[in-house]
C-alpha cells in the first residue's frame, strides 16, 4: 500500500511543486543525488573511486517530449563521458553511464523508437571511445519490448551495451534466460514502477523469489550479471550462487544506489567484490527520489523527518 501511494505521489504535479520548493529539500536530496551539474557528478565520482567503488552515472530526466530535448540529453552524456575520460575515471570501465530510453526520445509521438536508438548509438560511440560502457535503464512495463529491441539492434555494433531487467515483472525470468544465452550485460533489480497483477508480482516475497530465479539464470550463463540490490539476504544468496556457478569475483558485480547502505558498499568492495554505485545527477530529481522512497520505508521516514524538522 505504501509503495503504491508513493508511486502515485511521483505523478502528482501539486506534490512535486511543494516538495521541490521546500527549503530543506536540497539538503535531503543531496543524500541520494550527486548534485545538479557535471562538476558535482565528477566530484562525487572521484570520491567514490577513491573508496574502491565503481560508478554508473545517470543524468536525471525521463519522458522527454520533443526531439530537441532528446538530442540535448544525448549531448549531455557525450560531454560527461569526455570529462570522465579526461579525469581518468573510464579506464577499465570503472565509470560508465546509465541512460533512460525515454530521456533520449523513446516516448515521442512520432519516430520515438528510432530517435532513441539513434541517440543511444551516439552515446555508445562516445562510451566506446572512452573505453567504457552504457547500460539502458528499464522503465515502465509497457516499454520492456522496445528497450530490449533497441538493445538487440545495437549490440551488433556495441556488444557491451547493457540493459536492466526488473524481477517484479512476471516475464523477467524468461527475459533473463534469453539475455544470459546472448552473453549480454544485464543489471537485475527488483523494479521501482507499478503494474497490475496480470503482468507483475504484487507480493514482495514473490518479487524476491523471482529475483533469485533470475539471478540464477544470469549467473549460470556466459554473460555479465550486475546484481542490483540492497537486501542483505539477496546479497548473501547472490554470493553463494556465484560460488556454486563457479563464477569468479571479476565476472559479475553488485550494484547499489548512491546514499543507500554506504557501509555495506564499502564492506563488499573490501571483500574483493566488484561494487558499482548508481549515481544520479541533474535538477530533474523528483521522479527518481519518490521511487527510491517507495522502495524503502526507511528512506521515506528520513525524508519526512527532514521536511518537518528543517534539518
Amino acid at each position: 500500500m505504501l509503495r503504491r501511494m508513493m508511486l502515485a505521489v511521483s505523478a502528482s504535479d501539486q506534490i512535486q511543486k511543494f516538495v521541490t520548493r521546500a527549503p530543506v529539500a536540497r539538503d535531503v536530496v543531496a543524500r541520494f543525488v550527486a548534485g545538479a551539474t557535471q562538476d558535482d557528478a565528477l566530484a562525487v565520482t572521484e570520491a567514490l573511486r577513491e573508496r574502491g567503488l565503481l560508478v554508473t552515472l545517470d543524468y536525471l530526466g525521463e519522458h522527454t517530449a520533443d526531439p530537441e530535448r532528446a538530442a540535448a540529453v544525448a549531448d549531455e552524456y557525450i560531454s560527461l563521458l569526455e570529462r570522465l575520460t579526461a579525469a581518468g575515471h573510464t579506464r577499465g570501465g570503472a565509470a560508465e553511464v546509465s541512460v533512460k530510453p525515454t530521456a533520449v526520445g523513446l516516448g515521442l509521438a512520432e519516430h520515438g523508437e528510432t530517435t532513441a536508438r539513434e541517440n543511444i548509438a551516439k552515446i555508445a560511440t562516445a562510451a566506446r571511445a572512452a573505453g567504457t560502457t552504457v547500460t539502458l535503464d528499464m522503465e515502465e512495463h509497457d516499454r520492456v519490448d522496445q528497450v530490449l529491441r533497441i538493445q538487440a539492434d545495437l549490440r551488433g555494433e556495441f556488444p557491451d551495451l547493457g540493459c536492466v531487467i526488473q524481477s517484479y515483472l512476471r516475464r523477467s525470468e524468461s527475459d533473463c534466460a534469453a539475455l544470459a544465452a546472448a552473453s549480454a550485460r544485464v543489471r537485475l533489480c527488483k523494479g521501482a514502477y507499478d503494474a497490475d497483477g496480470d503482468v507483475a508480482f504484487t507480493d514482495r516475497r514473490e518479487v524476491d523469489r523471482s529475483y533469485v530465479r533470475c539471478l540464477r539464470r544470469l549467473l549460470d550463463g556466459p554473460g555479465y550479471p550486475m546484481l542490483a540490490t540492497h537486501d542483505p539476504r539477496l546479497i548473501e544468496i547472490a554470493g553463494a550462487q556465484a560460488i556454486l556457478a563457479g563464477r569468479p569475483a571479476d565476472r559479475f558485480e553488485y550494484q547499489m544506489l548512491y546514499g543507500i547502505r554506504p557501509a555495506e558498499q564499502r564492506r563488499l568492495a573490501a571483500s574483493g567484490a566488484r561494487v558499482r554505485i548508481y549515481l544520479p545527477y541533474g535538477s530533474d530529481w523528483y521522479g527518481y527520489l519518490t521511487r527510491r522512497l517507495a522502495e524503502r520505508p526507511a528512506n521515506l521516514t528520513f525524508f519526512l523527518r527532514s521536511l518537518t524538522s528543517g534539518r
